[in-house]
């Protein structure tokens, strides 16, 4: 009997530790999602601390990008004067230096030149000398308006500065605009201001103009013939103009000839047909420059200009290929159509050096 009952024991006895066993397992399973849902609890916390690490690093980029937003849209300072003349009724405008420029070229520099004008008419323009590779240039320079003391309250005086490119369109670093209604011009005022990024001005079209030309070198005879023009600037209050062409040879700056076409009345489409001769020698061929300037015949006042143009040395784009053209087919007419553009542009493409 005490075997059986030995037995009995040994077989409860291994029970018991198979129930324990399983109890244990039970309960281990229990405790893991605990753990799982702590873990889960401290990335989360991780993860929010990340997040605040980031927010910190965004605001200290946004802070950095407006910083250097601000630096950029420094584009230097702009001396200037003005005063006026009771007298005569001239606004005087003195443009005088600049400071800390944007540079615009690849070199890390600029070419500036001032442009001068009064809104809203912009019927009179006036622009420095271009100062080369200057961030800092010196310009000393004077330009009067003619205008009564009445009429200057409701204008604006603009101040644009650009960087000359021989090969392109000039860009504009920048612009001041001063309302006459709130200088007070009893006295003379010379002051410096911050130069502003200005809105860029679309290209304002002045009109075309057909011109021919021809060179016999053994002659040493250069002519131009000016044909037509089309879609001309309208100048007059009626919605035309009485245009007319001047044209001007030229070394060096200086003068050689000047010759001008008969005014063609009330149109912005002039047919003209006239040609004219200039006497230059085949060595100075290369040397010179034909310049062309299509003038608002005005018989009370001086003659506005409508457009410009040339050809010739320094030229470049149309004027240099019609150019070239000639010389390379002699004897032989050669026409083309030009595009007329701003005086003050052309301008300063005259009196600057070819690169």
């Amino acid at each position: 009997m005490w075997a059986v009952g030995a037995i009995v024991v040994v077989v409860l006895a291994l029970v018991a530790c198979c129930i324990f066993c399983v109890f244990k397992k039970c309960l281990a399973k229990k405790k893991k999602p605990k753990k799982e849902r702590v873990s889960k609890g401290g990335r989360r916390r991780r993860a929010k601390e990340g997040d605040g690490e980031g927010g910190e690093k965004e605001g200290e980029e946004k802070k950095e990008g407006e910083q250097e937003e601000k630096e950029q849209e420094k584009l230097g300072k702009l001396e200037f004067s003005l005063d006026y003349n009771f007298t005569d009724t001239q606004l005087i405008v003195g443009i005088l230096q600049a400071q800390d420029l944007a540079a615009m070229d690849m070199g890390g520099t600029s070419d500036p030149y001032v442009k001068v004008f009064l809104l809203p008419d912009k019927k009179k323009k006036f622009e420095t000398k271009v100062q080369r590779k200057n961030l800092c240039p010196v310009f000393n320079e004077t330009f009067i308006f003619k205008i009564p003391y009445a009429e200057l309250g409701g204008k604006t005086l603009v101040l644009q500065v650009f960087d000359f490119d021989r090969f392109s369109k000039h860009d504009m670093i920048g612009e001041i605009k001063i309302p006459m209604n709130s200088v007070d011009l009893g006295q003379p005022l010379q002051t410096w201001r911050d130069v502003e990024s200005g809105e860029k001005e679309e290209q304002e079209k002045l009109g075309d103009i057909c011109i021919s030309l021809r060179y016999v070198p053994t002659a040493g005879k250069l002519t131009v013939n000016i044909m037509e023009a089309k879609n001309l600037k309208k100048m007059d209050v009626g919605g035309l103009s009485d245009p007319f062409a001047k044209i001007v040879l030229q070394q060096n700056g200086k003068r050689i000839k000047k010759k001008k076409t008969t005014v063609k009345k009330n149109t912005l489409n002039p047919y003209f047909n006239e040609s004219f001769s200039f006497d230059v020698p085949f060595e100075q061929i290369q040397k010179v420059q034909v310049v062309i300037t299509v003038f608002d015949y005005d018989k009370l006042g001086s003659n506005d200009p409508i457009g410009k143009f040339f050809m010739g040395y320094g030229a470049t784009g149309v004027g240099l290929r019609h150019w070239s053209d000639m010389l390379a087919n002699p004897r032989r007419p050669i026409a083309q159509w030009h595009t007329l553009l701003p005086e003050e542009e052309v301008e300063a493409a005259l009196k600057a050096k070819p690169r």
